[in-house]
């Protein structure tokens, strides 16, 4: 195995060929940082991207976004970069690229894009250090990127109504007033003014330390939503118009195991345990690892969709490589619903609501339900006995007792 002293020698040749995006001043700190690790053998640890050995750089090619993947040429770092992603070369630049995604952000341990230009660009320079500070905070907490997104953008939209004025500056009663607009003039939704209130609170609370900020403002009452979900003969039917093996496997497996789509997209070839027939949810809403039982049903799909696709390190991976994303997850779903002629307005989350309530129509006790469906807390669960109740729909209408 070549030494990596011998590797970054390579680095003298005009940066050019390995950097296209990067400045003077950016490139000799990447050099020395490469030098600073020259007593250092290429390690690649099995089953896992070692991208201490490539230097990443955001730009763009052919008017897309891509992460620029600069190294020293050696056909190892090649191989090992193509075992856990798709890159591309480009022959302009003489680089290696990938896609700028959010599964090739995390692989390569970039910062995931939290809000966009856009965003940003309407905050004023006077609130702009407290948008910075409310981010920090967020981060430092470890919430999910999903909180982080929706979090900041909902913080974002007061601090565009406010423009100059300083958002720490506002009293309980300002807030009280903003609430209100959101309500009469925005006409938010009950769960859109919980979304940005919880937002707010978190600036106030938790980068301000203002526990008494909210004490006097009400919350507008939630909506007592049942779950969403499809019978067995949709659900079956939902199968049969799946030609796709990847595709139906991803709508089996949501139904089949209650997943959530951001756990069938996470899954890695590692989870499955096709001996105990157990499948590791890692991770999973609020940061819990659970198990689950893997369906005896799919095995052979499993094995035969392996065969074909050859998943390198997610179950499901994307053209481009990298874990599939949640969108592409939820437009299988939707198109599968369309072929089926399902006519139910429902999302691809339907199916772990299916999941749960067809156990309870088969018998199922409600704690094991809450255990494998990864719920804290049992009235979570329990929404599920409104939907389904055999005694309840055993009662006859009285309507039929007048036929």
């Amino acid at each position: 195995m070549r030494h990596n002293s011998q590797i970054y020698e390579t680095l003298l040749l005009p940066k050019k060929n390995y950097f296209p995006d990067f400045q003077e001043d950016i490139f000799c700190v990447a050099l020395k940082i490469f030098k600073m690790r020259s007593n250092m053998d290429i390690h690649f640890e099995h089953g896992k991207f070692n991208h201490h050995l490539f230097i990443f750089s955001l730009g763009e090619h052919r008017e897309k976004k891509v992460i620029w993947v600069g190294f020293p040429y050696n056909f190892q770092l090649v191989n090992h970069l193509k075992q856990y992603a798709k890159p591309y070369w480009s022959a302009t630049k003489k680089c290696w690229y990938l896609p700028d995604n959010m599964s090739n952000r995390t692989l390569c341990h970039l910062e995931l894009a939290v809000t966009g230009k856009e965003v940003v660009a309407k905050i004023s320079t006077v609130n702009m250090p407290e948008f910075e500070r409310f981010q920090d905070r967020l981060r430092l907490k470890s919430y999910s990127p999903n909180t982080l997104r929706t979090y900041s953008i909902e913080f974002a939209q007061l601090l565009y109504l406010l423009k100059d004025y300083p958002v720490k500056d506002l009293s309980p009663e300002k807030l009280q007033s903003y609430f209100l607009y959101c309500t009469k003039a925005l006409k938010l939704s009950e769960n859109g003014i919980h979304s940005r209130m919880n937002a707010i609170k978190f600036y106030f609370e938790q980068v301000l330390h203002r526990e008494k900020m909210f004490f006097d403002i009400p919350r507008p009452k939630k909506p007592l939503l049942l779950p969403k979900s499809l019978n067995t003969v949709e659900v079956k039917k939902l199968f049969e118009v799946t030609d796709n093996i990847k595709h139906r496997l991803i709508l089996q497996l949501c139904y089949g195991m209650g997943l959530r789509v951001s756990e069938i997209v996470h899954l890695k070839i590692e989870d499955i345990d096709s001996v105990s027939m157990r499948v590791l949810i890692q991770c999973g809403k609020g940061k819990k690892d659970r198990y689950v039982n893997l369906p005896q049903s799919v095995l052979e799909d499993l094995r035969n969709y392996y065969m074909v696709f050859r998943p390198k390190q997610f179950l499901f991976e994307g053209q481009s490589g990298g874990q599939y994303t949640i969108r592409s997850a939820q437009l299988v779903f939707g198109t599968a619903m369309k072929k089926a002629g399902i006519q139910k307005t429902i999302g691809i989350h339907g199916l772990r609501h299916s999941y749960a309530t067809h156990l309870l129509e088969y018998g199922t006790d409600i704690s094991f339900i809450q255990k494998l469906l990864g719920h804290n807390d049992i009235k979570t669960t329990l929404r599920y006995t409104h939907i389904t109740s055999p005694a309840i729909q055993g009662i006859k209408s009285p309507l039929d007792r007048l036929v």
